[in-house]
């Protein structure tokens, strides 16, 4: 079967789902949805995804979104993916699900709001939001300080003490590699006194290049440009 992949490569979660496919050799086709121009509202595409939201796929009959749910059922379903990235163990199962459920309410919240409002929402054409972003900052802030002090353990170069990436380390870094759009100065005061953050950081693009920077091209091509306006 087929697979479709429906994505924008400055979407930190669309990113996350590619990388995860050229890392374990999936092939799909990418099928750029353009954010800018409001693809992602269109008819067409809430006929795959009725959220209006990207990624999402089309694997046979199947239709899914939501990136958590998609990088699973990509674990699950191909086979050759190695075990760390979704575990058959069920414990570690169990805390690698804790890890997803916590980025959403929060690090997702945080970094994703403050970026939109205080860098990215010109792109689309809309005023920034300093008090949005604000509010946004301590969210991040907070989330930031619960990886440094509680997901990174001292016993592993990954998140829950792992030794090799897992599905959630790939999403939260893309995640946070969304900073990557800020100021510099701004960048480096949020993510500067999280020195553990930062390694892990290091730790998981070092363990999934090229695939990697290959499909983050796009977002440092994007800070490029705005840091020059």
């Amino acid at each position: 079967m087929e697979l479709k992949v429906y994505g924008h490569r400055v979407s930190q979660p669309s990113r996350a789902i590619m990388i995860f496919c050229k890392a374990n050799n999936i092939e799909f086709e990418e099928v750029s949805v353009d954010l800018s121009k409001g693809e992602h509202k269109s008819p067409e595409f809430k006929e795959i995804n009725p959220v209006g939201q990207v990624p999402a796929i089309i694997h046979g009959e199947l239709k899914l979104f939501e990136s958590h749910a998609i990088l699973i059922y990509l674990a699950s379903a191909f086979p050759g993916v190695a075990d760390h990235w979704y575990p058959a163990d069920l414990v570690k199962r169990a805390k690698l699900h804790s890890v997803l459920d916590w980025h959403h309410s929060n690090l997702r919240r945080g970094a994703a709001t403050y970026v939109f409002n205080s860098r990215l929402a010109a792109v689309f054409g809309l005023p920034l939001n300093p008090q949005a972003a604000a509010e946004a900052e301590k969210c991040l802030i907070s989330s930031l300080s619960t990886i440094e002090s509680f997901w990174l353990e001292d016993s592993g170069k990954f998140l829950l003490g792992a030794n090799q990436p897992s599905i959630a380390d790939l999403s939260l870094v893309c995640e946070i590699m969304q900073l990557e759009l800020l100021d510099e100065n701004d960048r480096n005061r949020i993510l500067g006194p999280y020195k553990k953050v930062q390694q892990w950081i290091e730790n998981t693009k070092n363990a999934i290049n090229p695939q990697f920077d290959e499909l983050h091209g796009a977002l440092y091509h994007l800070s490029a440009t705005l840091r020059k306006q």
